[in-house]
């Protein structure tokens, strides 16, 4: 009698020859520095600026003994309040250097947010640019400082305040930057990040240098990268993408940081490409498809590109194959993760298939373990079957700032990160997202995965990007809404049109029911849809608020 042989469980451990680093940020640095101190370290392109690993070094020196000069040292928090610019790199690794505790504060933050992460982390010192786009940061800081009482000191960029900083670091002793350095370990919490907070206030996952190092330096060496590349990185640095897969996986090879402009701009994008010969492009999808639309693309000698990170969000198939085909990124790979990850959990790797990269989410990195669950019992479900997507291993946080109640309704037991994902694992080990768990629908007691609908909506000639949500039904209980971008000189689409479109090709309970033909998606600074914006604009334009 043949014996039934039970489903393998969907959980993976990523096997490296290649041992985790046991250093500090700081120390990373300067090791690698010391081997390629004349290779390019950082590039401003729109400044027309450039260090060298030597040069980058004795400015991260002199901004490292500035800070304890100026009373920061190890444990101290210091804000970052600024967009993409080589001083907020600068100040990424000097507070490394002495062990302060960097928070990064979005760019886009308002008053009442920007007051919040100041008072929650106890920012000593806050560092900023004094303006970016229609908000002035200068002005801003002004209104809060007095309901911050623990913000002793603000320095900003282009102006006296910073200069001086740089001026007492200059003059300082070395040995004291060095007696600081001998006083750090790798488990030292070195950052702050807060999440978007779509519900309420954000929380502030805290990462330490063995967090973060680590990640950037696994996510570059499955990139390939050496110190003969030059990563372009488009995504904000206050953001894990930009300061962590980019700043830390380049510092960590000896590679180029090279900074197109202050905010995503298609144009500047691929003109800092093409300018500084960049090996490897970052950006989430929405980026990717903006330098693909753009008029002038064919005029831009890409050619130097070998490789580079399409994250954030979901990455459509077909805006991946335009990637591989038009933009020369043939080693193109995708990451999956999240804040609280430090962030990358899974990757694809240069050599996976094209129908893997545009199809999964990778496999798990080195030294980390992933597992899908059922969200109900917990259990690890066979492969094949969907789940929600856990992590485990030196990536995940220390913890929520001062936050152990948040901690706790995350990190489980035995030190598994539950992600919120639902994701699927193949025989092979690759994960496929298939949506959030807030995200999915809930149809007449169908459940509807938006990504699946999103994807084959991407088939359609007219439509460049697409996003499905579930608005209120008295019938169903919730129904199906695409909002779409559609193609210059497209003819209007409409909810007949669609429907059209998709019946026999999708079941009847996922073709969405309404159409909203839009420029622009409400969007999060890094590029990631807001849903939960969108859900509220709907119930608004279709009346569905009772």
């Amino acid at each position: 009698m043949d014996t039934v042989r039970p489903a393998e469980p969907s959980y993976d451990s990523g096997i490296s020859e290649v041992p985790l680093l046991g250093d500090t940020i700081g120390g990373n640095l300067d090791r690698v520095a010391a081997r390629v101190p004349d290779s390019d370290a950082l590039v401003e392109h729109a400044r027309g600026r450039r260090w060298t690993y030597r040069e980058f070094v004795a400015d991260v020196d002199a901004l490292a003994l500035g800070l304890l000069e100026a009373g920061i040292g190890k444990g101290d928090r210091v804000g970052v309040w600024a967009p993409n610019r080589a001083e907020w790199t600068l100040t990424q690794y000097a507070t490394a250097k002495i062990g302060a505790v960097l928070v990064n504060i979005n760019p886009s933050y308002r008053l009442h947010e920007l007051e919040f992460v100041l008072n929650q982390a106890g920012v000593r010192m806050l560092v900023s640019a004094q303006r970016f786009k229609t908000s002035e940061y200068t002005e801003m800081i002004e209104q809060v400082r007095p309901n911050c009482p623990g913000l002793e000191q603000v320095v900003l960029f282009d102006d006296a305040t910073w200069d001086a900083l740089f001026d007492r670091g200059r003059a300082g002793d070395a040995a004291r930057l060095a007696a600081a350095q001998a006083e750090l370990g790798a488990d030292d919490p070195i950052n702050i990040q807060y999440t978007s907070g779509t519900t309420g206030f954000p929380k502030g996952a805290t990462l330490s240098h063995h967090n973060i190092l680590n990640n950037g330096f696994f996510v570059g060496e499955l990139c390939g990268y050496s110190e003969v590349d030059r990563v372009a990185i488009v995504p904000p640095f206050y953001h894990c993408f930009g300061m962590v897969m980019g700043n830390l996986a380049c510092t960590s090879h000896g590679a180029a940081v090279i900074i197109p402009s202050e905010g995503f701009d298609a144009r500047t994008a691929l003109e800092a490409v093409s300018a500084e010969r960049c090996t490897s492009l970052y950006g989430v999808p929405t980026m990717f498809i903006a330098e693909l639309d753009h008029p002038d693309f064919d005029t831009f000698d890409l050619s130097s590109l070998r490789t580079g990170i399409m994250a954030g969000s979901p990455c459509p198939a077909e805006v991946m194959k335009q990637v591989i085909d038009r933009m020369g990124m043939t080693e193109v790979s995708i990451c999956y993760g999240m804040t609280e990850t430090s962030p990358v959990s899974t990757q694809t790797r240069a050599d996976d298939s094209l129908d893997r990269r545009v199809s999964t989410v990778g496999r798990v990195g080195p030294h980390l373990e992933v597992k899908v669950v059922d969200p109900v019992t917990g259990l690890t479900v066979p492969r094949g079957e969907s789940g929600e997507l856990c992590t485990r291993g030196y990536s995940v946080m220390l913890g929520y700032w001062e936050q152990p109640d948040k901690t706790a309704e995350v990190i489980d037991e035995a030190r598994w990160m539950h992600t919120g994902d639902l994701a699927v694992m193949d025989s092979a080990g690759y994960v496929s997202i298939t949506g959030r768990i807030k995200d999915m629908v809930i149809r007449g007691g169908e459940n509807v995965y938006p990504r699946e609908i999103e994807e084959f909506l991407y088939t359609h000639p007219d439509i460049v990007d697409a996003q499905v949500i579930g608005v209120p039904d008295a019938r169903y209980g919730e129904e199906l809404m695409v909002w779409a971008r559609l193609r210059a000189g497209a003819p209007e689409l409409t909810a007949e049109a669609l429907r059209e479109f998709c019946t026999g090709k999708l079941a009847h309970y996922k073709i969405p029911r309404y159409v909203h033909v839009v420029d622009d998606f409400p969007m999060t600074v890094t590029g990631k849809i807001r849903k939960v914006e969108m859900r509220q604009q709907a119930k608004d334009l279709l009346g569905l608020e009772d």
